[in-house]
């Protein structure tokens, strides 16, 4: 009988490009397996240029960037040429927002997610065949359609093969889709432990099975978030502000599936109202202990490795904490019994 698979470790990369160098040789230094950029308030795509130019082994991908905000073919053309810059290391994550955003803050259309989504993948696909091995470029869908590829467009042939595609997933339709078609799937920080065994994995299995892979082909990645400090003081201020980070994720309508699960749908419900009133400084207070539990590794600094690794190893195959407050020595310390 074969041993666990290594459980891998990832870290955030800051979008501020100034920072990125730094910041991506250090977790490179400190043994992390890879390092992730989000698509917030700067582009996610220049981070990864710099953190591929200042690392040599550490994997550097988006977590996420926003799909829909783009088409196939300016998304395949970034991801071809990080994957070419970062000699086979970097690893394309895109989801797909909300409506709101996709319409009002992106002015793109929205319909049809899971399909939409899909079918962004597959035209990615098609567009680095016909730059890999000249496979005429006719792609034409429901939502998407490129059908013209000419040699002065064409990038010049690279090493390495086309980059992985995760696609990020909370609900069973997209997480299911996820399982087909994509490389790997993101996992949200609002996903407790059992809704990751009792949904999010088996939807991801039936979407393997049903393209015919393997589960050792594909990578599941998941946030968690921690609460630590080395002091009573440092971890009561840690443990407030993942509250009031749950609570924010809690009142949003896409994780309130997630909360029905452990019979906390009424909490959404109120969240929801507190947010529209503005009230977030409030949230936070409806968080009891138990659902800090479910959603957090809580804990002094020298319980979170093995509070991570309870919580992934043997389920998913990369982890990527989220520390809130704590200071970079309890980081580290986080990260050196991790890899002992």
């Amino acid at each position: 009988m074969g041993s666990t698979p290594r459980l891998k470790l990832d870290g955030g990369i800051p979008n501020q490009l100034a920072r990125v160098p730094a910041a991506a040789g250090a977790l490179e230094h400190d043994g992390y397996d890879g390092g992730w950029t989000a698509e917030t308030n700067h582009d996610p795509f220049l981070p990864v240029l710099l953190a591929a130019e200042h690392t040599s082994r550490l994997e550097v991908g988006t977590n996420i960037a926003v799909a829909f905000a783009r088409n196939p073919m300016i998304v395949a053309n970034i991801g071809w040429d990080l994957q070419a810059y970062s000699q086979g290391r970097f690893i394309l994550g895109l989801g797909t927002q909300i409506q709101p955003h996709i319409e009002k803050r992106f002015s793109m259309p929205w319909s049809h997610p899971a399909p939409r989504m899909r079918e962004f993948v597959a035209a990615l696909h098609a567009i680095w065949s016909a730059w890999t091995d000249g496979t005429k470029l006719r792609f034409e869908g429901d939502f998407y359609t490129h059908k013209i590829m000419t040699p002065m467009f064409t990038p010049e042939p690279q090493p390495h093969s086309a980059p992985k595609v995760f696609l990020a997933a909370v609900g069973e339709t997209m997480t299911e889709m996820c399982g087909e078609v994509a490389d790997g799937h993101l996992g949200h920080p609002m996903v407790s432990k059992r809704y990751l065994e009792e949904v999010t994995l088996p939807a991801l299995l039936r979407g393997m099975q049903r393209s015919g892979r393997d589960r050792g082909v594909f990578e599941v990645s998941c946030e968690v978030l921690v609460a630590t400090g080395e002091s009573d003081d440092e971890l009561a201020l840690a443990c407030a502000a993942v509250r009031k980070q749950i609570a924010f994720y809690g009142s949003t309508p896409a994780y309130r599936k997630v909360l029905e699960l452990h019979g906390w749908g009424d909490l959404h419900t109120e969240l929801h109202r507190l947010s529209l009133a503005g009230e977030w400084d409030t949230m936070g207070s409806l968080i009891d202990d138990e659902m800090l539990a479910a959603f957090a590794v809580v804990g002094p600094v020298d319980s979170i490795a093995a509070g991570l690794k309870g919580r992934c190893e043997g389920a998913v195959d990369r982890v990527l904490p989220i520390f809130l407050t704590a200071s970079q020595p309890c980081i580290t310390a986080v990260v050196k019994e991790f890899r002992e």
